[in-house]
């Protein structure tokens, strides 16, 4: 049950992300760094799905992980610079911090059956 939350949750991550990257100016880079790793959570939890092994789960839900802890830095980038309010980025960070949990938990079960 846990794939589909983070499932649902990363997908709406990556479309919060985009939507806030096409109606606020920030430079190109910074736009393009956060657009990519948030969809880069969703991209390999999507893939984790039809993993070829358990392995292969976990190294996509690893990936993700990480792709998650640099949109978090983005994110904290952006509120820091006053390019996105408060509001937005608790928003953000703390779905962020949703997906970070469940990652981190799913990471260790599927350790635990390997």
């Amino acid at each position: 049950m846990a794939k589909n939350y983070l499932m649902e949750y990363s997908e709406k991550l990556a479309t919060s992300i985009e939507i806030l990257c096409q109606n606020i100016k920030i430079p190109s880079n910074t736009m393009f760094q956060i657009r990519k790793s948030s969809s880069s959570i969703y991209a390999n939890i999507r893939e984790a799905q039809y993993g070829q092994s358990k392995a292969d789960m976990l190294s996509k839900f690893e990936i993700s992980l990480k792709e998650c802890g640099e949109t978090e830095g983005w994110l904290q980038l952006l509120f820091n610079t006053n390019t996105i309010d408060e509001n937005n980025f608790k928003k953000l960070r703390n779905l962020c911090g949703r997906i970070r949990r469940m990652l981190i938990a799913s990471c260790k079960t599927l350790k635990e059956k390997l």
